[in-house]
């Protein structure tokens, strides 16, 4: 079976390069499960109802989420109902929503992880501790594990991915908007990779206007950040799994941006 993910989905231009893009994807590559990360689909902060269903219809089976959840505060309207969103798994007790998702995917079943990590972000539960206990979890019903790991540093991720190698199919890294050259498949059958990258603003800095992020670096000083105009670019990956022992077999990376063309 095939997993395909598709990178932080970050305002407008990222929902829009989901609706023109998404589709052709899910044609070439006939992924069994489409997850989609959108902590930033919201003007870059948070999420909506309205574009946690567009994001749906367009042809994302799962969300995933990161540092930036509860920046818009209507999530709490309606997190209780939304069956096919993943929050952090290492968030506090008593945060609403879930993070472990179990899902049919063709004749098979897929657990979705959402993790935080906490090298320069604030700090949550352990990361490799409430992995650990998910996937005891997740595999009582399947052994075709994926996680989104939101984090910041590389060697957070890496060391995860090396922690878990065998115990689950993938971890991919989101958050830091820049896709990384860097797929591989650990010895074990654990498809890995940094960073995913972004879908939005290609001309930005991370998603955001150059200009604001420029004038912050230069100042110092408190400036409003939004995102970036102009064209768009979409970051995705895409995991084949061997649907009895879980493991994966090929990893293939995807940039789509106006340096690399896109060819159905």
């Amino acid at each position: 079976m095939k997993l395909l993910f598709v990178g932080d989905v970050y305002g407008q231009t990222g929902r829009e390069m989901i609706a023109n893009y998404l589709p052709r994807l899910k044609k070439k590559y006939q992924p069994s499960l489409t997850i989609v990360n959108a902590e930033n689909s919201a003007h870059g902060k948070g999420i909506t109802k309205k574009i946690y269903n567009q994001l749906l219809e367009n042809g994302a089976d799962i969300l995933t989420m990161g540092n930036h959840t509860w920046d818009n505060r209507e999530l709490f309207e309606f997190i209780d109902d939304a069956a096919k969103l993943v929050r952090p798994a290492n968030f506090p007790d008593g945060t609403p929503g879930t993070g472990l998702c179990i899902v049919p995917a063709g004749s098979a079943k897929v657990a979705v992880i959402n993790l935080q990590g906490r090298v320069f972000l604030p700090s949550l539960d352990d990361p490799f501790r409430v992995a650990e206990r998910l996937i005891r979890e997740a595999r009582k019903t399947t052994p075709i594990i994926f996680i989104d790991f939101h984090a910041e540093t590389t060697s957070e991720k890496l060391a995860l991915a090396w922690h878990l190698d065998g115990r689950i199919s993938g971890l991919v890294g989101t958050h830091t908007h820049v896709q990384t050259a860097d797929e591989r498949i650990l010895p074990n059958g654990t498809a890995y990779l940094t960073d995913v990258g972004m879908t939005g603003p290609y001309n930005g800095i991370i998603g955001v206007d150059r200009e604001a992020v420029t004038r912050r670096f230069l100042t110092q000083l408190p400036v409003r950040f939004e995102a970036a105009p102009g064209p768009g670019q979409l970051g995705a990956v895409v995991l084949t799994v061997d649907e009895k022992s879980g493991r994966t077999t090929k990893i293939e990376r995807i940039l789509i941006n106006d340096d690399h063309l896109f060819f159905d």
